[in-house]
């Protein structure tokens, strides 16, 4: 049971091809980092595993089953997006925000207060839990909406294993946060959760991913371990960016250093 794209074609102002022919597949307890340039595709491709975007050809399918057949809160329980914008004008508490994760469950409140403070502490987030979230900072906003994602979907579920994307989660965070973000990742993931999220950082993303997608021009130009895509050759093909591609001193990964 996977998250799968065949052959998306999906084109958006005036029928400008955004993305051709893609095919892709999200494991369950994997974690899969989308590289690539700026307009490359990667949002497009989220909001079309997501259902957001209709493709005008080809089909993503959520357990065999096309991802636009599924009730809402049915997909909801299974499927959580974090996306690069998130529009919240009301006073809420932090602990508010990431309870909105569980509104797609009927768990009841013991249960789904549980799983709230076990994902605020995940995101190291117990200590802002009462603020207001419009009274924290831009990066501790980005982890609060993390906690509400990881709250939504947090148990496994009957229907099959379950799916998190998402989008530039690394986004104004400062480099303790993010290291500590991309752990917390890997920690979901091993739970059995498959996980595709926009990476711009190549380091990153070969340190933390097990697989990589790379895009280009709306074409997956490359696909698999981080040591099989993150050859100098391709980078700088793709990048446009001279690199050596040596091995990390520390870690089992590849280490890009632009030239």
């Amino acid at each position: 049971m996977t998250l799968r794209a065949d052959h998306l074609n999906l084109s958006l102002v005036a029928g400008r091809p955004v993305l051709t022919g893609v095919s892709m597949t999200l494991k369950p307890g994997l974690v899969m980092a989308l590289v690539g340039q700026n307009g490359a595709g990667k949002s497009t491709l989220l909001k079309a595993l997501s259902g957001e975007l209709a493709p005008q050809q080809g089909t993503v399918f959520l357990h065999d089953r096309p991802v636009s057949h599924w009730a809402g809160q049915d997909r909801a329980r299974l499927l959580s997006v974090l996306p690069q914008q998130h529009a919240l004008n009301f006073e809420f508490s932090v602990q508010e925000v990431v309870s909105l994760g569980r509104y797609p469950h009927r768990t009841g409140y013991r249960r789904d207060n549980r799983i709230v403070q076990e994902a605020l502490a995940l995101c190291d987030l117990v200590h802002l839990g009462q603020r207001t979230i419009n009274e924290i900072s831009g990066g501790e906003r980005q982890r609060v909406h993390l906690a509400r994602v990881l709250a939504q979907i947090w148990e496994a579920q009957p229907e099959g294993p379950r799916f998190l994307l998402l989008d530039e989660p690394a986004t104004g965070l400062d480099l303790n946060h993010q290291q500590a973000l991309f752990q917390a990742v890997q920690r979901f993931a091993s739970r059995g959760v498959g996980v595709l999220m926009v990476v711009h950082d190549l380091n990153l993303a070969a340190r933390y991913a097990d697989e990589v997608l790379l895009l280009h021009q709306g074409l997956v130009v490359a696909q698999g371990t981080p040591d099989s895509v993150f050859q100098a050759g391709t980078v700088q093909r793709y990048f446009q960016l001279a690199v050596t591609v040596q091995r990390h001193p520390r870690h089992d990964c590849p280490l890009i250093i632009p030239d």
